[in-house]
């Protein structure tokens, strides 16, 4: 789907603008707010019962690298579910293998393009009675899956994933151009969730406790204030704040919100 998107019907659309104001009323240090709101509704959208959200960056690839060097360093559930984030382990330490499935080779094959795919589009009839599928899908209670990809810029892509339960009619191709039509108007969120895991311009993911320390920044606190609000000392605190910026590669806090603003890459 990298050509125009078609329109859903008009009720629909209302509810996506309604989706994308209220989600841009969320303050910029409630990022995972704000994304768990975004997958609550989608799922709504398109009937899914779970959702996530990967991070996915261009590393320094290897020879033999089926994915030419991307991995996803992080991944946000909606709903536990823990076959599949069992799966996801398995998936993600087979990939440092250089074993890859197919799914990810053929959604990756097409990075540098917003595109949205479900499994059927991406995979051949005969797939679907795999053990592959019947493993890392059907294991984790999943039918189908209905996946989002926002390229940020060459380097950075943000991924959402839409999952129907074991027991539903697979993704019909109107919630698929639904969903493209309600994460393609959104460029804005896309890149603030890779910019607050670090992941767009820092120069290595941040920390837990990094973040943490961020979203305070971000709502104005001083260092005083976020070392309480996270039971650090002064001194703690300001040394995160340090590493911070030296991995944005910025010098001070209003440089560091002009990312947020959009007014730097």
């Amino acid at each position: 789907m990298t050509a125009a998107i078609p329109a859903p019907p008009p009720a629909v659309r209302e509810r996506i603008h309604a989706i994308w104001d209220t989600l841009a009323d969320f303050d910029a240090s409630k990022v995972d707010e704000a994304l768990a709101y975004l997958q609550t509704r989608l799922c709504e959208l398109v009937n899914a019962q779970n959702a996530d959200w990967i991070g996915v960056v261009h590393l320094v690839t290897f020879p033999g690298d089926p994915v030419s060097g991307w991995r996803p360093p992080v991944v946000r559930l909606l709903h536990h579910n823990e076959g599949f984030l069992t799966s996801i382990k398995e998936q993600r330490k087979n990939l440092e293998l250089g074993i890859v499935n197919d799914v990810v080779i053929r959604m990756i094959g097409q990075s540098g393009n917003f595109r949205a795919r479900r499994l059927c589009d991406l995979m051949p009839a005969e797939w679907f009675d795999s053990s592959f599928y019947r493993d890392y899908y059907q294991d984790c209670g999943h039918r189908d899956a209905l996946y989002v990809a926002f390229p940020i810029n060459e380097d950075a892509e943000s991924y959402f994933g839409l999952f129907r339960a074991t027991g539903q009619a697979p993704f019909a191709a109107e919630e698929r151009d639904t969903l493209a039509y309600a994460l393609r108007g959104i460029k804005w969120f896309h890149r603030q969730l890779l910019l607050s895991h670090g992941l767009l311009v820092a120069s290595t993911p941040l920390t837990p406790v990094e973040r943490q320390v961020l979203q305070g920044l971000l709502t104005g606190q001083t260092e005083k204030e976020i070392a309480a609000a996270q039971g650090q000392s002064y001194h703690t605190t300001h040394e995160y704040v340090a590493t911070i910026f030296r991995k944005f590669g910025v010098n001070n806090r209003a440089a560091l919100m002009a990312l947020w603003l959009g007014k730097s890459a």
